[in-house]
Order: structure tokens, then sequence, then C-alpha cells
């Protein structure tokens, strides 16, 4: 029986989210193996995830592994991945979407209310909330940020959805959980994507290409498209969301302050999130 080593960060989100891909493996009779890699993401929770000059925080020694060839294929949050990635590499599949929406958690039954202190880490979170509360970093995993809330450190944060769900958190009694519009609350490029990524001479691309989900997959493409044409990674806040249906992609974003719509109903193709970027680089 074929094994695939597959490489992916120690936490719980990223063991659920690689858990989801071995699923989708071994129903094509693949062995897999999960190798955790620590990352200085998660080893450095004492600074900003700006200050470590962009998204590589969690995916810079895990990439290092593949290239040397240690693992096979890579799991990845994929609004984690930089926005070029190295020579050697591509995503060869995604899973089906998750909840692309951040949503507010508070403990149960405090009532919302201007003032009250919420943790986030994120420029893009912090613009979308501006005014309304005040904003106190935190960083950690999911496990931390809840134990910090219930402890009254902070009386509400934002996280994604998708990782809430997948950590069961959704069904903690002791929380409240209140979800964005994602068309109205702009989350992250390709949140609630899990990307799996390989070397580009891997004899393992056929097997990915299987499990790819498709429209997903667009989305990833576009929201990345998106991200490269701004040319920007993570050093400005930005969002990006789009929506794939048997009409078309519409497509949301926003950059720095700007927002930007686009509706292509009759038009499914990689070039929509650049057009996006061009657009709202327009309005700068």
């Amino acid at each position: 029986m074929t094994e695939i080593k597959i490489g992916t960060r120690k936490s719980k989100l990223a063991l659920k989210q690689t858990e989801i891909i071995v699923r989708l493996l071994e129903d094509m009779d693949i062995k897999c193996r999960i190798v955790e890699i620590s990352t200085k993401g998660d080893e450095r929770l004492d600074i900003s995830l700006y200050q470590f000059g962009g998204k590589g925080a969690f995916t810079e020694e895990i990439e290092g592994a593949l290239i040397r060839g240690d693992i096979d294929i890579a799991v990845h949050s994929a609004k984690d991945l930089p926005v070029v990635l190295p020579d050697e590499l591509c995503v060869s599949a995604v899973a089906e979407r998750a909840n692309p929406a951040d949503v507010l958690v508070t403990r149960r039954e405090d009532v919302l209310r201007e003032g009250m202190i919420v943790g986030t880490g994120s420029e893009r979170r912090k613009i979308q909330l501006s005014g309304k509360y005040n904003i106190k970093d935190i960083r950690g995993n999911i496990d931390t940020r809840i134990r910090k809330l219930k402890e009254r450190e902070y009386d509400a944060l934002v996280l994604a959805a998708a990782g809430i769900e997948r950590l069961g958190f959704d069904r903690d009694r002791d929380i409240d959980i209140t979800y964005f519009s994602p068309k109205e609350f702009i989350p992250a490029p390709c949140q609630g994507i899990i990307a799996v990524e390989s070397r580009k001479d891997s004899a393992f691309i056929p097997i990915l290409e299987k499990i790819n989900h498709k429209d997903t997959y667009l989305s990833f493409l576009n929201e990345r498209a998106f991200m490269q044409e701004t040319g920007t990674g993570c050093q400005f806040p930005m969002g990006a969301y789009s929506v794939v249906s048997n009409e078309g992609m519409e497509f949301i974003c926003f950059y720095k302050d700007k927002k930007c719509s686009l509706d292509f109903k009759a038009d499914k193709n990689e070039a929509v999130g650049k057009m996006a970027a061009l657009k709202i680089k327009e309005r700068l």
C-alpha cells in the first residue's frame, strides 16, 4: 500500500485539518503518516505576526522539510501560506471550503456593548471593528484564547468560524458565538480553506488532484491572485471572499480601508481576483 508522509503544525487545529486530508486519502486506500513540525509562529508568542515579516511564520519550517524530502506533502491553513511559494513547491489540492466567516465569541449571556475589550491580533479585523470596541492584541492557539476569554482577560474575541467549528467550540455551553456575514465583515483571503502543498515533481500529484475540490480551488486561486496583485502579502490589512456558483463568481474584497465588489455571473476564471485588485487600487 502506498504511504504518504504528511507534514503539519502541532496545534490541535492543524492536526484536525490534517485529519480531514487523511480521510480523503484513506478513502483511496492511501496509507498516511503524520509528521508534526514546530514552526517559529507557534514558538514565538511574544511578538505579533507582522513582526515576523509575513505569513511564512507558520509555514517556513514545514516547507523546508518538504523541499528536503523529509515529508511528501504538507497541510496548511491556506490563509497562512505566503503569497509566493518556494520555486520547488506548489499547491496540488484543497479540501472543500469550511465556513469562511469570522465570529465574535463572548461569555455566555454577556451583553454586547460599546467599549468592551475585544481580543484579536489581526489588523484586518481591527480595521473592520474600528470605533466599536477597545481592541487588545492576542496571540496563541484557539484553546488558549478561549481560556483567556473565560478567565475575563477579554470581553470578546474575533476568530475564524472554521477553526471554532472544527474544534467543537460551537458546542461549548460557556460561550456565545455571533457570526459576521463574510460579505460585510470580509474574511482573510482563503480563510476556511485547507491547502495541500507538494513538490512540483512529486509522484503524488495525480493522487492529490483526485481529492481537489474544484470550486474551492477556484476561490483559492482568485483570492491569492488578489493578494499577489496588491503586492503586499500581509503588510497591509486586506480581506477577500469569493462565492462560486453555477452562474459564475461573486468577489468581495477590501484593501487598507477600501471595499470593492465584483460580480461575474457568466465568467468563472482565475482573473477575477486580479481584476478586483486593479479596481481597488484605482480608488487609493
